[in-house]
């Protein structure tokens, strides 16, 4: 049987909305110019204070590592650009995004591998958990050892491929601003022609690596912010944030210690380098410990206790948010 096409209505004149004799015929004209009312709209396009759909979550690295080592007898670095679990919020619709503007995700490089050179108008930074020497990444040419505790950056549009020549796999966590280039729009993404990029030199201690073993000096020499809680930021050379839209900082509790943050519009992921203990965010209870990752958004309260000595990781959009004067704090209701 033919299909019978549906004529769409004809666009609305001016003339037409002269000829209205109610709200509803003004209406159904709007609708032909594909044009809402201002004033009786359907859903509210501002509201008192940031409405927050992002949960806190927690993912355990113990899994995640196990279920990486499972796939890595199937998924290989040609079948994949990435071998990588998405930390995706639990959240109904949600398949991507850690907390509103990042994603978290573990990844996995094999003994003997390597992924192929890439770059993107994403930021991106990784927190190596488990590699052996001979673990590198190669950011615009530069070769960089990838450390147990390092926090190594892959900014906008830098080329970045990783190598592993230990007998070993390796693991890390990567988290990225994709959620925000999503909705801004201005993705770009290239493999490189040569399949990986020529290493130039090296950098063990230029501007792509945060070495756990530097941070962990800076913070013996640091004054206590609180007793037996001590921060410092990962800055980049120019002493700003370390990207633009990604600020970092890593904080040392000794055992018992608590981290009280309140809310605010700034969304964030906790790594945990090293050490345990718990979280307290909306009423939620975390137990954590090395490796793991929280999803702590926007508009929520947050306590952290140590239960060991902790090294934790902080990596949020406070800079994105500053620069636009969006950060501000949300008060209790």
């Amino acid at each position: 049987m033919p299909q019978t096409l549906t004529r769409a209505p004809a666009r609305a004149t001016a003339e037409a909305f002269g000829k209205v004799s109610n709200l509803e015929e003004i209406y159904a004209l709007l609708a032909t110019l594909d044009i809402e009312n201002g004033w009786a709209k359907r859903e509210p396009s501002m509201w008192p204070r940031p409405r927050q759909n992002f949960v806190p979550a927690h993912w355990s690295y113990g899994p995640a590592k196990a279920a990486l080592e499972a796939a890595g007898r199937y998924i290989n670095t040609e079948l994949a650009e990435r071998r990588n679990l998405i930390l995706a919020n639990p959240i109904p619709g949600n398949t991507y995004a850690t907390v509103r503007t990042l994603v978290a995700a573990y990844q996995m490089v094999k003994a003997g591998e390597t992924a192929r050179s890439h770059r993107h108008t994403a930021n991106a930074l990784r927190l190596v958990l488990d590699t052996a020497p001979g673990t590198y990444t190669v950011v615009d040419g530069r070769k960089i050892p990838m450390v147990r505790g390092d926090v190594l950056l892959t900014p906008n549009w830098c080329w970045h491929a990783h190598a592993n020549e230990s007998p070993a796999d390796a693991y890390w966590m990567d988290i990225l601003d994709v959620p925000t280039v999503h909705l801004l729009n201005p993705m770009f993404f290239e493999h490189h022609e040569e399949g990986l990029e020529p290493v130039t030199g090296t950098d063990e201690q230029g501007a792509f690596r945060y070495a756990f073993a530097d941070s962990v000096v800076r913070l013996e020499a640091a004054t206590d912010i609180a007793p037996g809680r001590r921060e410092i930021a990962l800055l980049n050379p120019q002493g700003g944030p370390a990207m633009a839209t990604v600020g970092l900082s890593v904080t040392r509790l000794e055992p018992g210690v608590k981290l009280v943050q309140e809310p605010s519009t700034a969304s964030a992921v906790m790594a945990v380098i090293e050490g345990g203990g718990t979280a307290e965010i909306d009423g939620k209870t975390i137990t954590w410990t090395r490796g793991d990752a929280i999803a702590c958004p926007a508009g929520l309260a947050q306590t952290v206790t140590a239960q060991s000595r902790c090294y934790l990781l902080h990596a949020t959009d406070e800079p994105l948010m500053r620069a636009l004067g969006w950060l501000r704090p949300i008060p209790a209701v």
